[in-house]
């Protein structure tokens, strides 16, 4: 079969490896995505007289054929295709004619891939922010099951204050809201259409933009044809940027589990079937998948720089340099998402031990709430400190439920505000829903069915 842009000649072996890469490979992952994609731009092709009615059907009934074969595993790309938009046409030439030549009017495979990325990833997202809120509501829950369970606090990894399970859980819970807002823009930012801004300039036919943006489902279209080139890469870096600072949190969540589920600590315990055992040491339950997501933070945190790197230098409009952008971003969003049900599994399976909480209460922990009971009687906060700390026998008349609850403004051990988060967590679950809603509907109107774009994808986690 050909290739998208065949000449005279073939190409040398060696260059066809280099410059094919793991397209061919990668673009498994995209081609619902892509199917979807051609399917809106031939409708419009249809509207401005490149493709006959009968060209049309034909070639939707086979698009839809192929997103059916994907789904099943069979249809498979090539190395001698490229890359998955070249099967795809391929096909559509061998079953539709002509029609299948035709598609191609008015594109480059320049807006053809972005299209296909911004759809696949818009869709990802949808599933990525759905597992963080799983996750938020397993912490905040969490977090109000043990709200009156001691927990030493503390600095310097040193002990510091009274704190309780439910600050320590409360606290990843709204950091991780916080974490999506960064998701939510870069969702933002990703869901402008970017087809008919061809390689660059555009193309000298009336092409009508707006209505494969509509067909699509997109907010808008991208505007300027030249910045949409421009902008691949870069709005998938800002994707992964906001998945990175949401598994940067989780990576310090992880760390603290590794940590006070040592036997040296034992605040809490994995159950053994979240664990993995030693090749030698028979009594081995080791945190695997803890310490892997640590790892895979650091992945991803990599996979950003990568992507930021390769276009730093680039000049304006497409240049090959971008496929390389293709791998990290894929592997980084598949590993987010990992990360993110990981942590969810473990917050739900999770052990409290809450004597092993209160043993680590030693007296010096709350010498600042001795200090803070002199405070009270009137002594100047510096004299109470000095006090405090010169008088140990201060200290031992304190029980750690008490004092967890003696604070109680806003947002403290004994005023977690919790229902702040879970407020929060529901109006951004509606929106989504809503958001889901409405995709599901373009795609049932486009298809006559709702395809799931990521759920190859996301097949394996």
């Amino acid at each position: 079969m050909a290739k998208l842009w065949q000449k005279t000649y073939d190409l040398n072996e060696l260059i066809e490896t280099f410059t094919v890469g793991e397209d061919y490979i990668l673009d498994l992952a995209l081609i619902p995505a892509d199917c979807i994609a051609s399917l809106a731009h031939a409708m419009m092709l249809n509207t401005i007289g490149i493709l006959k009615d009968d060209e049309l059907n034909s070639l939707k009934k086979t698009l839809i054929n192929i997103l059916k074969l994907h789904e099943k595993g069979d249809f498979p790309i090539l190395k001698s295709d490229e890359d998955g938009h070249t099967a795809i046409e391929n096909y559509l030439t061998k079953y539709c004619g002509d029609a299948g030549k035709k598609i191609h009017t008015g594109r480059s495979r320049n807006d053809q891939v972005i299209a296909a990325l911004r759809l696949f990833s818009r869709d990802v997202l949808v599933h990525f922010k759905q597992a963080c809120h799983s996750l938020i509501r397993s912490l905040t829950g969490f977090a109000d099951k043990h709200k009156d369970v001691p927990m030493p606090g503390r600095t310097h990894m040193q002990i510091a204050m009274p704190s309780s399970v439910g600050l320590w859980a409360g606290a990843f819970a709204e950091e991780l809201l916080d974490d999506l807002k960064l998701v939510n823009t870069a969702y933002q930012l990703n869901n402008m259409c970017p087809l008919g801004s061809a390689a660059s300039y555009g193309v000298p036919l009336p092409l009508n933009r707006e209505l494969v943006s509509d067909l699509l489902g997109f907010e808008k279209v991208q505007n300027n044809v030249l910045y949409v080139n421009n902008s691949r890469g870069k709005i998938e870096s800002i994707i992964l940027s906001g998945i990175d600072h949401t598994v940067l949190t989780l990576s310090k969540l992880a760390q603290d589990l590794i940590l006070f589920s040592m036997p040296e600590f034992g605040y809490f315990s994995l159950p053994g079937e979240l664990c993995s055992g030693s090749s030698i040491m028979p009594q081995k339950k080791n945190p695997d998948a803890l310490e892997l997501l640590r790892a895979k933070s650091a992945s991803i945190s990599s996979a950003v720089s990568q992507l930021k790197q390769i276009l730093r230098s680039l000049p304006s409009g497409y240049n090959r340099d971008f496929q390389e952008t293709k791998g990290p971003f894929l592997k980084g969003m598949y590993a987010g998402i990992a990360c993110v049900k990981i942590m969810d599994l473990t917050i739900r399976e999770l052990n409290v031990h809450r004597e092993k909480l209160i043993k680590g209460f030693i007296p010096e922990i709350y010498a600042t709430d001795a200090a803070f009971r002199l405070v009270k009687e009137g002594i100047p906060f510096r004299d109470a400190y000095r006090s405090a700390g010169m008088n140990p026998g201060l200290l031992d008349t304190f029980d750690p439920e008490k004092v967890i609850k003696e604070k109680s403004y806003t947002g403290t051990t004994g005023n977690l505000c919790l229902e702040k988060t879970r407020e929060e967590l529901d109006r951004k679950s509606v929106e989504l829903k809503k958001e889901k809603d409405r995709i599901d509907r373009k795609w049932k109107h486009l298809v006559g069915f709702v395809p799931d774009l990521a759920r190859g994808f996301l097949a394996g986690l």
